[in-house]
């Protein structure tokens, strides 16, 4: 997206925004040694005057037939501006016209003419006022308004005598005065939990925030796309679930007063998509917020983005070849992150679980009594009594620590006993027909072959709560509900899970995930940890 800057002709210093005699915005020198309730204060009393001395309302109204700024900079007819700057102009003006909505985010006023820089979320377009052109009290209104404001402009789309294509306006309206004052530098909030806190400042102050989101919106309906497009049917699950289930997370709880019952946000919609496997449905997909209450970092949000898939008659193969489909379309290519380069075309690399396991530890996982020494010498807690199982999930973390960022990779065939709810190899019982992706240091998701008998699937929920500690007994239980529809019998599938929130930042650049979510979850100001 072009910055205001270049659209308008204007320099970047000293272009001020002129406010009832006092200036704020971009390199103002007087902004620092106004307080923000002067500012604020100043605000009011210039509505205030709009008001009474132009008979106003400063709130707007309806109107139709607006155009996107960057439609109506489209518009531009070079010939008809030619035209319009001959000597003698032509009767009737030939420039088509545009009626427009935006933002003020620059202004500088000089005496009969005054010009304006308006944004919204296609990008910018410059607003020329002459005192020609309006009515005494519309131009006038044009002279003063404050970065901030939401105007409306009509009139041809030319281009000034700096060969900047602009809106000459006829008419001009402002439809919404901003009574808080901008952020002091027109970068935009450079503080960044200011920008996460005030995201609708920093959306219209940084445009690159505005074309990430965009993005994302792209992302999620590609995504939808080409989810139907392989037979896919979209259905919606519930958000509160008396079981805490489908994956091992902590879930906020909450009461529902009414039925004097205790519900859990769903950390996962994994065992209602599979009754619907149940129930007939052969291909489903739910993309779905999901809450666990965890850590955050910058790749953990409490609430969070993902796509949840089930196949029926389809395996843990068949979900990794769609899912690999699914982000090369979505990538298109070569795309950087951060400091490196992705590429997408090339078939993602794969490895087993415990051929990483060994190459990072020099172990091999089954080696129980190596595996304990390691974790003894790493400083693992209980080493010596934990569940040998669980020690090589605490120790893999490293494992994928050692993962090619910049490659894409599958680590296949977990061991069964940290994968409840895969089918385990027919020929290898130890190990699981399960898949987890990493690009770009993250884990994208988990993929699997379904376990669909429900004489297996009972005894591992069964010694899974067994070695549960007293804090997860009071949110964990036995979903027998889910264990009575296997009974009634679920085809055989493949599901995965994929996070929609990191796959938006590896598409759009963004090493933060609070960067690609509107509203990150944040400590409210002023409370202290």
């Amino acid at each position: 997206m072009a910055g205001f800057m270049e659209h308008a002709g204007l320099s970047a210093r000293g272009t001020l925004i002129r406010s009832g005699g006092y200036r704020t915005g971009m390199n103002a020198p007087d902004s620092k040694d106004r307080s923000e309730s002067d500012l604020v204060a100043a605000r009011r009393a210039k509505l205030k005057r709009w008001q009474e001395d132009l008979g106003i309302d400063p709130w707007g109204s309806r109107v139709d037939g607006l155009l996107p700024l960057s439609e109506a900079r489209s518009r531009f007819d070079e010939a008809a501006a030619d035209a319009v700057d001959a000597d003698p102009p032509p009767a009737e003006d030939p420039r088509p016209c545009a009626t427009v909505a935006g933002r003020v985010v620059q202004h500088r006023a000089m005496g009969k003419l005054c010009f304006m820089v308006l944004r919204d979320e296609s990008g910018d377009l410059q607003v020329s006022c002459s005192k020609a052109d309006l009515e005494a009290a519309s131009f006038k209104l044009a002279s003063k308004v404050d970065y901030g404001d939401i105007v409306v402009a009509s009139g041809p789309v030319g281009r000034t005598k700096r060969g900047e294509i602009c809106i000459w306006a006829d008419r001009f309206e402002v439809h919404c005065k901003s009574l808080a004052p901008p952020p002091e530098k027109y970068h935009g909030l450079t503080d960044a939990e200011q920008r996460y806190r005030r995201r609708y400042v920093d959306m219209y102050t940084t445009p690159e925030t505005m074309e990430t989101f965009h993005r994302r919106c792209e992302i999620v309906s590609a995504t939808r796309r080409f989810m139907e497009r392989h037979g896919f049917i979209e259905v919606e699950t519930p958000m509160m679930q008396s079981v805490a289930g489908g994956a091992a997370a902590r879930p906020f709880t909450t009461h529902h007063n009414a039925l004097d019952i205790d519900l859990h946000l769903r950390i996962a919609p994994e065992l209602y998509l599979k009754r619907l496997l149940v129930g007939g449905m052969r291909k489903v997909f739910e993309i779905n917020r999901n809450f666990r209450n965890e850590g955050i970092d910058r790749r953990h949000n409490p609430e969070f983005t993902m796509m949840e898939a089930y196949q029926a008659f389809g395996d843990c193969e068949s979900v990794l070849e769609l899912t690999e489909s699914l982000l090369r379309e979505l990538a298109g290519g070569v795309l950087p992150y951060g400091e490196l380069e992705i590429d997408y075309t090339k078939p993602f690399d794969r490895i087993t679980h415990a051929n990483l396991f060994e190459q990072t530890h020099g172990c091999a996982m089954t080696d129980e009594t190596a595996v304990r020494s390691l974790a003894t010498a790493k400083g693992l807690k209980d080493a010596a009594t934990r569940n040998h199982w669980l020690l090589v999930e605490a120790l893999f973390g490293e494992a994928e620590d050692s993962i090619d960022p910049a490659r894409p990779t599958w680590v296949t065939d977990f061991p069964a006993a940290l994968s409840p709810l895969t089918r385990p190899h027919a020929d290898d019982p130890t190990l699981a027909w399960r898949a987890e992706l990493f690009i770009g240091g993250m884990e994208l998701g988990n993929f699997y072959t379904e376990l669909n008998d429900p004489d297996i699937q009972r005894a591992r929920f069964t010694e899974q709560l067994a070695g549960i500690n007293d804090e997860e007994a009071a949110f964990r239980s036995l979903d027998n509900d889910f264990l009575e529809a296997l009974l009634v019998g679920m085809p055989p599938a493949g599901g995965f899970g994929l996070g929609i929130d990191r796959v938006v930042m590896l598409m759009t650049n963004q090493t933060s995930i609070r960067d690609v979510i509107l509203f990150p979850l944040l400590r409210p100001e002023g409370v202290e940890s």
